[in-house]
């Protein structure tokens, strides 16, 4: 999936496209598998005025129009 694609669909929903959202959607579209705090920490070292708060809402807008699907890691084995 293309940055432009991505860009495009949310344009077309309404949403506006600052700096911030089209640094986390290229984070986010070269960091496939990635956790939410891996992302977080990937935006910050390019840009430190991005919050905690604009990451994490901007993931869950991706989840929301179907560009993302959030998969919990944590898993019981039974082995105890």
């Amino acid at each position: 999936m293309s940055n432009e694609y991505v860009i495009s669909l949310l344009k077309e929903k309404g949403f506006r496209i600052t700096k911030q959202r089209r640094l986390i959607i290229d984070i986010i579209l070269g960091s496939d598998g990635a956790s939410c705090k891996e992302i977080y920490h990937k935006v910050i070292s390019k840009d430190s005025t991005v919050g905690t708060a604009t990451v994490y809402r901007m993931i869950r807008l991706l989840e929301d129009v179907g560009i993302l699907k959030h998969v919990d890691m944590i898993t019981l084995t039974g082995n105890y």
